[in-house]
């Protein structure tokens, strides 16, 4: 008996940075930022009995980033091990490594996520020719605005979408609509690292045909991630394979061999007189 499933190979991209540490709602609590995002990310892997049914058919990695971006958690179909690489993410605690590489984050992910056939194949131990990975996703969030890195968020989004990658992008808390706007308190606000670059969100996501969300609590987050359950649905392939024995002729050659007894015995000590 063997089951297959297809599933979606996803990146969480995490926001890290000190302004991440801003508190928002959480189930009637004040939370920061950074533990909210960690919290929901969980459920949208593991299910929340609600409206998170988890994605326990799909490659799950994580990226976390503030001035410089590194991978927390490796693409992985063991997600009881992500409780363990989620606690480790935290927020940043040294100036010198404050900031938000948005670009830099996301082509790390898109990295990841283009050799995660490879990466199936070394946990299963199998050719990566037999695997076909339905879909590859990055799932972004950020509360802030681009400001460190080599590579720019929508120079990153290319590369992703070159290489077939979707990206859905939550922003997290308050909202600048226009970072690049000539208001001079607009200009201060951005370069100050206020607030959500909802233009460069929404950019990002069209750039490869994913879709842009602002959440400002931690329910507006778990609907962000039922739409994205909708949107990437998993298809399970159950392939099942009976191996028959045939156990019966032990039981024919002794019913033979009964009838052979039957037939001597029949014309000897047995035998009938008419």
């Amino acid at each position: 008996v063997r089951d297959v499933s297809q599933g979606i190979a996803i990146e969480m991209v995490v926001d890290r940075s000190g302004s991440m540490g801003q508190e928002m709602d959480s189930d009637g609590s004040r939370v920061n930022r950074l533990d909210v995002v960690k919290k929901v990310f969980h459920e949208f892997a593991s299910g929340n009995g609600s409206n998170l049914s988890g994605r326990p058919n799909d490659l799950i990695g994580m990226v976390s980033f503030a001035r410089y971006a590194e991978t927390a958690c490796p693409l992985t179909l063991a997600h009881g091990a992500l409780s363990g690489f989620i606690d480790n993410v935290t927020l940043v605690t040294r100036k010198s490594e404050d900031g938000t590489a948005i670009g830099d984050a996301i082509a790390l992910a898109a990295a990841r996520l283009q050799t995660a056939e490879e990466t199936l194949a070394h946990q299963s131990g199998k050719d990566p020719d037999r695997f076909e990975i339905k879909s590859k996703i990055i799932i972004l969030l950020t509360d802030g605005q681009n400001n460190a890195g080599a590579r720019s968020p929508i120079e990153a989004a290319e590369l992703a979408e070159k290489w077939g990658i979707k990206i859905y992008t939550i922003g997290v808390g308050e909202n600048v609509q226009d970072s690049g706007g000539n208001n001079l308190f607009s200009r201060f606000f951005t370069r100050a690292g206020q607030g959500v670059d909802s233009d460069m969100l929404e950019k990002i996501a069209e750039t490869t045909g994913g879709r842009f969300f602002m959440a400002d609590d931690a329910d507006a987050l778990r609907n962000i991630y039922a739409t994205i359950d909708k949107l990437e649905t998993s298809e399970f392939e159950s392939a099942r394979y009976m191996d028959y024995r045939e156990i019966f002729p032990p039981l024919v050659y002794a019913g033979l061999l009964l009838l052979v007894l039957e037939i001597l015995l029949s014309c000897t000590v047995f035998r009938r007189l008419p």
